[in-house]
């Protein structure tokens, strides 16, 4: 991290110079509270049958020129999208967050929870190979492999890998270490893409079984993907996608409006504002999509006092937050994920700012005149917005805090293990995805560094439980717990904002940021 941004030039120079005002003609307006009704059924409406052919060139931030097509180290949105035009996986999560089937057609478990049949549907690879149950094994034992730091590898830790074998070319069965109720969300863990058994090399030619197949690929700037005839849920509409990456939200901006781009992912409240029914482009809201919170890393001082993390809990006003950094478009949080989702601890009093009782808190640690340093970036809508309405908060508590800038390439990478607090966001899953994913001790994207044994313990046993609402008490618990002392401050739930050209339709509007029809473009096409 560093105090003054050196991010890599956008791929859209010339656009970058003209400026973000010119764009939009926002100018200095004061836009805190647009986010109302806006674009319910966004670039999907009046779009007719689906046409075919055409080429769709989508924008998105994206992670610099050490970018991979690995799928199993896909972690940015950009990664994202590239692997599910790639790939595919056994189930993905729909827009209630439930497992859906996908490559395996279907399963079912035995009486104790503890053994998984699954089934997998006739479907081929880009080379023409079918898949295969010892592709599904070799893929999920690579993403398990010790060596590696796997985005999924916490997730299918509840498999015993070497027990789990294939009973035919298109089942198999997977042996689980313990029940396991859930299991389905297993299969759909982000990042757990099924590839060719012995596939080592994603960057030069990368073969799946998604919707696309590869054509070129230059990390940092362009990945272009044309349509995969033979794909088993139909072949797409468009002829070709095209990646291209603008880390800068005006850079997306000006080149939707200026025709260089028809799909531009995360845009800004205001730039919603600005055109939301003005006709030049459409706006798709994705409501209460993203996470946002600020991450304390609970092992290391001053967050390693439970009391200094709930004082910090205090310090926040969450509506000024919302209001401000979202400019309205989202909702508060209270400390916890996943709000609205199963499992969701909604019986929790909405935390309210308290500054005379957050700073006897910090009194009782002895840090009554503490300064932190506040890591956040340009690499999302509202970061930069949200750490200086928070430096203002916390002064009022008699805390310092320094906002430091960070690279939009590396951001990402540079707060999982560096700092002590900095701005986060996560988009959807299932609680217990973001559990497994986050919170475990050997959790490989636990950026608070939450590491309790007992807590770990309560996981599996919410994962073994059969009985729905005993499941549901066992993971009440555990969010008891992270509302009173754990490392995230979930100061709201944004709406996440995509822009696309009039001629665009097709893009679902009801699917959350993460879920199966989220930057799917295979059921896209062009007017």
């Amino acid at each position: 991290m560093h105090d003054v941004s050196t991010d890599r030039p956008s791929s859209f120079p010339e656009l970058r110079r003209r400026g973000f005002l010119a764009a939009t003609g926002v100018g200095a307006l004061a836009l805190a509270g647009c986010g109302g009704p806006g674009t319910d059924d966004g670039a999907g409406r009046d779009g007719g049958s689906p046409t075919k052919g055409g080429r769709l060139r989508a924008a998105f931030a994206g992670g610099g020129a050490s970018e991979t097509l690995d799928p199993h180290l896909a972690n940015l949105f950009a990664d994202v999208a590239r692997a599910k035009a790639l790939f595919d996986k056994l189930a993905d999560y729909g827009a209630d967050l439930s497992a859906v089937p996908r490559l395996a057609e279907r399963w079912e478990p035995n009486k104790a929870l503890d053994r998984w049949q699954v089934t997998l549907r006739e479907a081929v690879f880009h080379d023409g190979s079918p898949v295969t149950a010892k592709d599904v094994l070799y893929s999920y034992r690579r993403i398990a492999d010790p060596k590696q730091a796997f985005r999924a590898k916490a997730s299918l830790e509840p498999i015993d890998l070497d027990a789990s074998r294939a009973t035919g070319a298109r089942s198999l069965e997977f042996v689980l270490k313990r029940p396991t109720a859930e299991f389905p969300n297993v299969l759909a863990a982000f990042g757990a893409y099924i590839v060719p058994e012995g596939a080592t090399d994603f960057d030069e030619k990368p073969v799946g079984s998604g919707p696309f197949r590869f054509v070129s690929f230059t990390p940092g700037r362009s990945a272009v993907f044309r349509r995969h005839d033979a794909y088993w849920e139909g072949a797409p509409h468009l002829d070709e996608i095209e990646f291209v990456v603008a880390n800068e939200e005006s850079a997306r901006v000006n080149a939707l409006l200026g025709g260089q781009v028809e799909y531009a992912h995360e845009l800004n409240p205001t730039t919603a504002c600005a055109h939301e029914d003005k006709g030049r482009i459409e706006i798709v809201r994705l409501r209460g999509s993203a996470m946002q919170a600020f991450c304390m890393k609970t092992d290391r001082p001053p967050f390693d006092d439970p009391r200094v993390r709930q004082a910090f809990f205090l310090i926040a006003d969450r509506r000024e937050l919302v209001d401000g950094a979202l400019s309205g478009a989202g909702e508060v949080g209270n400390d916890l994920f996943g709000k609205g989702y199963e499992y969701y601890a909604d019986g929790l009093p909405q935390r309210e700012q308290d500054l005379d009782r957050a700073r006897s808190l910090l009194k009782r640690a002895g840090a009554e005149d503490l300064k932190v340093t506040l890591d956040t970036s340009a690499v999302a809508a509202g970061f930069t917005e949200a750490a200086g309405i928070f430096r203002d908060q916390a002064k009022k508590a008699g805390v310092t805090v320094h906002v430091r800038m960070g690279s939009k390439d590396s951001y990402w990478s540079d707060i999982l293990d560096n700092g002590t607090l900095c701005c986060y966001r996560s988009g959807a899953m299932p609680i217990e995805a973001h559990i497994s994913q986050r919170l475990l001790t050997d959790s490989t994207t636990n950026a608070t560094k939450w590491r309790h044994k007992d807590f770990d313990a309560l996981y599996q046993q919410a994962q073994s439980t059969r009985d729905k609402a005993e499941r549901a008490a066992v993971y009440e618990r555990m969010q008891r717990r992270l509302y009173a002392e754990g490392g995230f401050l979930v100061w709201g739930f944004a709406d996440w904002i995509i822009g696309t050209a009039r001629k665009v339709k097709g893009v679902d509007a009801k699917a959350p940021a993460n879920t199966l029809d989220w930057a799917r473009f295979d059921t896209v096409w062009l007017t």
